[in-house]
């Protein structure tokens, strides 16, 4: 909600449904003519009024009475006196002679006795009162009366808005109140959508959600501010973005009660907090300390925390909102700003806190100084104890006191990549904009590209990531090797994204010679020989660089590291190396890689099968993707939220996540996003019951030649791809695909390739008995793996065979094998579609209790049935194809686990349970 009104639309409301919901049932009471009340409470700008104006375009039940509030100082009784008039003005009678005095006069009926005069009581009557804190006390007073206690004989509305601080003040006591917050991203997005006809370029869009914190009336300041060329992208947005006076606007009315004591006090908090605005709050004892030597008395800000403005926490003071602060330091006056900052520079310890007394006093600066640029610079340099933002906000101030152009450049890059490892990629951006490109040395411009092609690594095309990494390592090479690296290695992050074998090759083959002992060299000899499929040469050096990441406590090495162990098909290490991975990105607080390190995570978690770690995981990391700035992350970890709720059987959260990944993928050129989504919405199809459409979405990605899927992940679905095919009748193109993929399960890199490649085999085979022979393989290679589902799909599709055989006994043997895996794993469509085969044979089992059986692993669920059945040990072995050692190892830990003492009791258990009885 807003307020902002469009031609095609009087009120539209974004978002608010819960609010929209509160407002209707308030509606509701009064049809069997109830009276009742509500009251909207949220701070400035937030929508209170055009919710209100909402509800009166909406209510058809009666009247709607809207008073103005009367201009000037509020006198006893002016609201009462308003509401009077507009109940007149309704009905086309002469208003009230005048207000009610300063004192209520004796016998003054209730509220809806002083309404009857005006507005007869045959129909509901809806009160609308817009910022009711702000009516005088006694008209409060009444209004809170009405509000309480409402007359049976006459059905009232009260809708009153009031401001998010005064919600609690004792008029309102005991009402039911809705609290707004701010807009999410989509009704923000809706809204700036309507308010720029459309005309938005997506980077300036999340810049004004960014800058507006999900505040409508500070959006709508916004897009009413820039030009349309601006709204484009066609030409530079202003600096800052909204303006002191756009904020005093919106929030101005909550700070110009204060005295002004309290005014100056809020600044000095609001300038102390300016270096660092993720702190929680401006040190307390630094801006006490301000406050003492200005001659201001602490308790001048009382009043500021007595109107919910800021809250004096121990060691920090903080405002409630970020816009809040904003308002004030931006709001005052630039003489202002720097002598705020002139007295905190002079109450700290410029030995002990040396950064942050630097900060200020350049802060407090109004022109170019080139001694107290050098400083600062030197104090933010790395190893110092300080934020990266922080560090940032010093450079930037650094850049703007120095008047050469080459230091100039360097320090507002070295900003721009401190912002952006603070996971603060828009600060990053404005301040790499602020660099004059072609101005500068080929060291200083290779390093602002290495921080452009990382930032559009996470957030833009790849192919421009990329092009601007090559040309970082070129320009870096002769003056920084270890630089001139890293933007090689980055470059191959975008060309990998990017699907682009051949560019992954050129970015690792033109790194420079590196010394023996470069950690990096083992992983891009061994990636570089991989790619091109020599992967018996690529083990060693790969395996070198997953050892040495044990005690390894650099993310981005770890990161590596993940990566060779997938190669390796070490799907365990990869797991176990990306959380050592976590654990050290977030003990350093490094927002900027965080993001992208659980997106590795989740991926290697979706190989292993632990599908809900991977949801988990990748939830995670979608959030702190947003949070960074970082949509291409965003992408992937969507993918793989789209292919876990394809084995969980959300058909909805398939969509919705499939389509956000290729949404963000197609047009940033992230193959390998597109690719897992494709695979995922396919996946769905064939739970469902949808081959042909699984088939022709997978096929383009799958089949050789241009225009396929990722060379990596491609493999990964092409099993997918083959039962799509086999059961929409492509059985030609499905034993294509299986000869292609015998040479990648040779490979030995993904661990469920080899049983896979047995059971795409058993699909394509001909209509003998060969299918049999090849599906027991599938179920023996399975057990060597980590793996439920994939088995679990494999006893189905054998399950289907057996029965199609004419081997119902078989059948079900296999089918109950998948039904109880598949629910394990939380798959219901899986289990149903299993269900629904064992059915087909006779069969019609119950779902699996909580305990009982449930408690068993798959490998002893099979065993436990096979000894119910009256097998011997050695029997089960043959069955099973293990040692009837280890069928003996199971079988006791199957009794443990049952608490049965003899095969008897096992073999009741089993039949009970299974034919849906409750086991003893």
């Amino acid at each position: 909600m807003t307020g902002h009104t469009t031609a095609a639309s009087p009120c539209r409301i974004y978002g608010r449904t819960t609010e929209l919901a509160a407002v209707a049932a308030l509606s509701d009471q009064l049809r069997p003519r109830h009276g009742g009340a509500l009251l909207l409470a949220a701070e400035p700008g937030l929508g209170r009024s055009a919710l209100l104006t909402w509800a009166a375009d909406e209510f058809t039940l009666g009247p709607v009475l809207r008073p103005r509030r009367l201009p000037g100082e509020p006198r006893p009784y002016d609201g009462m006196h308003a509401l009077l008039c507009a109940a007149a003005e309704s009905r086309g009678a002469a208003p009230p002679r005048a207000a009610f005095g300063t004192v209520r006069p004796a016998g003054l009926p209730e509220l809806p006795e002083l309404l009857r005069q005006y507005v007869p009581e045959d129909e509901p009557l809806l009160v609308c009162v817009d910022d009711a804190h702000l009516w005088d006390a006694p008209s409060r007073a009444v209004l809170g009366s009405a509000a309480r206690r409402p007359d049976p004989a006459r059905p009232i509305g009260l809708l009153l808005s009031v401001a998010e601080h005064r919600a609690a003040d004792p008029e309102f006591a005991g009402l039911p109140v809705v609290r707004f917050g701010p807009l999410d991203d989509g009704a923000a997005t809706a809204l700036l959508r309507d308010l720029t006809s459309g005309g938005l370029d997506p980077s300036v869009r999340s810049e004004l959600l960014s800058e507006a914190e999900g505040n409508p009336a500070v959006l709508t300041a916004l897009a009413q501010r820039l030009t349309p060329d601006q709204l484009g992208g066609h030409r530079p947005l202003p600096r800052p973005l909204v303006d002191g006076g756009a904020l005093w606007a919106v929030f101005g009315s909550r700070l110009a009660p204060l005295p002004p004591a309290a005014r100056q006090l809020l600044l000095l908090v609001a300038s102390a907090h300016e270096p660092d605005p993720d702190a929680a709050g401006a040190d307390a004892s630094l801006v006490l300390r301000a406050a003492r030597k200005a001659g201001l008395d602490p308790a001048a800000l009382d009043p500021a925390e007595a109107a919910r403005l800021v809250h004096h926490d121990g060691d920090r003071i903080a405002f409630t909102g970020s816009l809040l602060r904003r308002t004030v330091y931006s709001g005052a006056p630039s003489s202002q700003r720097r002598a705020a900052h002139a007295l905190l520079a002079s109450v700290i310890d410029a030995d002990g806190h040396r950064l942050r007394h630097l900060l200020h006093l350049a802060l407090a600066a109004q022109g170019p100084d080139a001694a107290l640029a050098a400083g600062l610079a030197e104090a933010a340099a790395p190893g110092t104890p300080t934020s990266g933002m922080e560090r940032s906000a010093a450079l930037a101030r650094a850049a703007e006191l120095t008047a050469h152009e080459d230091a100039r450049t360097a320090r507002l890059t070295a900003a721009a990549d401190y912002a952006r490892l603070a996971g603060h990629a828009r600060r990053a951006r404005r301040l790499l904009a602020a660099t004059r490109e072609g101005a500068s040395t080929d060291a200083v411009q290779g390093r602002t590209e290495l921080v452009r092609g990382s930032m559009a690594l996470r957030d833009g095309p790849v192919g421009d990531a990329y092009q601007a990494l090559l040309m970082a390592a070129d320009r870096l090479g002769p003056s920084d090797a270890e630089a001139a690296l890293e933007a090689r290695m980055e470059a191959m992050d975008a060309a990998w994204a990017a699907g682009d074998a051949a560019a992954c090759l050129a970015a690792l083959a033109e790194a420079p010679l590196a010394a023996p002992q470069d950690p990096g060299l083992d992983f891009r000899a061994g990636l570089r020989t991989a790619i091109v499929g020599r992967l018996a040469e690529a083990r060693s050096p790969l395996r070198r660089v997953l050892d040495r990441a044990q005690d390894d406590d650099d993310p981005t090495r770890l990161l590596r590291a993940g990566v060779a162990a997938l190669v390796l098909g070490d799907i365990t290490a990869a797991c176990r190396t990306n959380a050592r991975a976590l654990a050290v990105s977030r003990s350093q607080g490094l927002a900027s890689l965080t993001p992208r390190i659980l997106e590795h995570l989740a991926y290697a978690e979706l190989r292993a099968g632990q599908h809900a770690r991977a949801r988990a995981h990748a939830q995670e990391g979608l959030r702190a993707a947003h949070r960074a700035g970082q949509r291409n992350v965003a992408a992937g970890q969507h993918a793989i939220l789209a292919l876990v709720a394809s084995v969980e059987d959300d058909a909805a959260a398939v969509a919705a996540h499939a389509g956000a990944a290729v949404e963000i993928a197609r047009p940033h050129g992230l193959l390998q996003a597109v690719t897992l989504a494709e695979w995922a919405s396919a996946r769905a199809d064939l739970c469902r019951g949808r081959p042909f459409e699984a088939a022709a979405r997978l096929g383009p990605l799958t089949r050789p030649g241009p225009g396929r899927g990722h060379f990596a992940v491609r493999m990964l679905a092409l099993p997918c791809f083959v039962e799509a095919a086999v059961q929409s009748g492509a059985a030609t193109e499905a034993k294509e695909a299986v000869e292609e993929f015998a040479l990648w399960a040779d490979l030995g890199t993904d661990p469920q390739a080899p049983a896979q490649l047995a059971r795409c085999r058993a699909l394509v085979a001909p209509p003998d008995d060969t299918a049999d022979a090849l599906y027991a393989l599938a179920l023996t290679r399975h057990e060597t793996v980590h793996g439920d589902f994939e088995r679990a799909r494999t006893q189905l599709l054998y399950g289907k065979w057996l029965r199609r055989r004419r081997r119902p006994a078989e059948a079900k043997n296999r089918l109950r094998d998948a039904l109880v895996t598949f629910e394990r794993c939380g798959a219901p469509a899986w289990a149903e579609q299993t269900r629904a085969e064992l059915r087909a044979t006779g069969d019609a089992p119950a779902p699996v209790p909580a305990g009982g059986l449930a408690l068993l692993t798959p490998q002893q669920l099979r065993i436990a049935r096979c000894v119910a059945e009256g097998a011997t040990n050695r029997e089960v072995a043959l069955s099973l194809s293990v040692s009837p050692r280890t069928v003996d190892h199971h079988l006791r830990n199957v009794f443990a686990v049952l608490g049965v003492r003899s095969r008897t009791e096992l073999s009741r258990l089993v039949d009970r349970t299974e034919r849906g009885g409750a086991p003893s």
